[in-house]
């Protein structure tokens, strides 16, 4: 006999309750490593990003997602904006931009990419966990996030696995630029929306 489906509040209360410690875990780190990046290093940031011929960005795995997500928001906000890698991006020329991700700094592609993008005259922006890393010493800025890499078992600077709280915490600072953008640029949400993808 085909046993009744149990009800959906009830089903798996220790999943849920240990779902919703995790959740206020996952908030209170991404607080901690956020409320350590430098406001002088962002204010450099952001002077690039507006001073910036073209944005291009590079990251690979979970860094790399969540680096796309800034550059469909910067898209949104109408930077000039590409994917390192996708078929359609141009060559990268003096005074670009490139925003590259990694949280151990030392991510062979996106160093190679980094290293080509700095000799061709590129402004080069790091996200990293590791400012003193091989990114880090070619970098015009840094932005330090206080995480632990994915090599990183120890779980001394976080209790998630591996790079989690590292992307996390990226893709929220990104957010929270885009953010402070849409005001300093006089944008609001009618003028994103209009640059969103129609063809979907």
């Amino acid at each position: 006999m085909i046993k009744s489906a149990a009800r959906e509040d009830v089903a798996y209360p220790i999943i849920g309750n240990t779902v919703s410690h995790v959740v206020e875990l996952i908030l209170a780190e991404n607080r901690h490593v956020l409320g350590q990046v430098s406001a002088a290093a962002l204010e450099r940031f952001v002077s690039l990003l507006t001073d910036a011929n073209r944005i291009f960005v590079v990251g690979e795995g979970r860094s790399g997602l969540a680096v796309r997500m800034f550059a469909m928001r910067l898209m949104h906000l109408g930077y000039h904006v590409y994917v390192v890698g996708e078929t359609t991006t141009p060559a990268l020329r003096r005074d670009d931009l490139l925003i590259a991700c990694s949280g151990s700094g030392t991510t062979s592609g996106v160093l190679t990419m980094t290293t080509t993008a700095h000799l061709t005259g590129g402004r080069i922006a790091v996200v990293t966990t590791a400012p003193k890393s091989s990114l880090g010493h070619i970098a015009d800025v840094v932005i330090t996030i206080p995480a632990a890499a994915k090599q990183d078992h120890s779980q001394q600077y976080s209790e998630q696995f591996a790079g989690s709280l590292f992307e996390q915490a990226v893709l929220l600072l990104f957010d929270a630029i885009c953010h402070a953008l849409v005001h300093s640029l006089g944008k609001n949400t009618e003028t994103l929306w209009s640059m969103h993808a129609n063809l979907e």
